[in-house]
């Protein structure tokens, strides 16, 4: 019995020690519409993510969750945000929105006019901001691969952009200005200014090279924040 009290504190100890030396993961939500939720599967941006985690031998430090919904315009992101986020507890939020905004306002079909578009985002800034997690923004990409500004929509995907950009300075956030990132890969790698298939499958919707780009460019950003 005298053997077993002396042990039992040891264990304690031992297992205290243990539990101190066990780092808990980083809990990384991607959220967002389709280019999101098409991100979890085989090939996509967050399942690339998850492999160079791996690859830097990180893969136990952070966990990627996709909250993606096909869709999806920032007053949907900011109806879910709390079930689909922040009852999540996650340590980064990743924001990526902005396409279907502006298509369904451009077809008619209640899409989001810019003075909105930023309210809302920046309630959804807020509402993270207040639990204490790390935001990070990401403008919304392509609508069309034509590098020189002559797809219907680029005049509103810059604005829409630069509506990122200065919440992502007024907020002091990080910043992944996918918007820009395109566009240079575009005038280098879209030699017959075609509208798809360098980046994209239809325009908007990520190919194997878009997610990869995509990917390379969230790593820095996430990792070893």
């Amino acid at each position: 019995m005298k053997q077993i009290k002396i042990y039992m504190p040891c264990l304690l100890i031992v297992l205290l020690l243990l539990a101190g030396c066990m780092k808990k993961k980083r809990k990384i939500i991607f959220f967002g519409d389709s280019i999101t939720q098409y991100g979890v599967l085989p090939g996509g941006y967050i399942d690339q993510l998850n492999k160079k985690l791996e690859n830097s031998d990180q893969q136990d430090e952070y966990e990627l969750t996709g909250a993606g919904i096909s869709g999806n315009k920032v007053s949907d992101l900011y109806q879910r945000l709390n079930e689909d986020v922040l009852k999540q507890k996650p340590d980064i939020v990743v924001i990526w929105v902005g396409v279907n905004d502006i298509l369904y306002k451009a077809i008619g079909i209640g899409g989001t006019d810019a003075d909105k578009f930023e309210e809302l985002y920046a309630e959804i800034i807020n509402k993270l901001q207040a639990e204490h997690i790390k935001v990070v923004l990401v403008t919304p990409a392509v609508i069309g691969e034509k590098y020189n500004n002559t797809n219907q929509q680029d005049n509103d995907l810059n604005l829409y952009s630069e509506i990122v950009r200065k919440l992502s300075k007024r907020y002091r956030c990080t910043l992944c200005d996918a918007r820009t990132i395109f566009l240079n890969n575009e005038k280098l790698n879209n030699k017959t200014n075609s509208d798809l298939g360098i980046l994209t499958i239809d325009g908007v919707h990520l190919n194997l090279k878009g997610n990869q780009l995509v990917a390379d460019s969230m790593f820095n950003l996430l990792v070893n924040e």
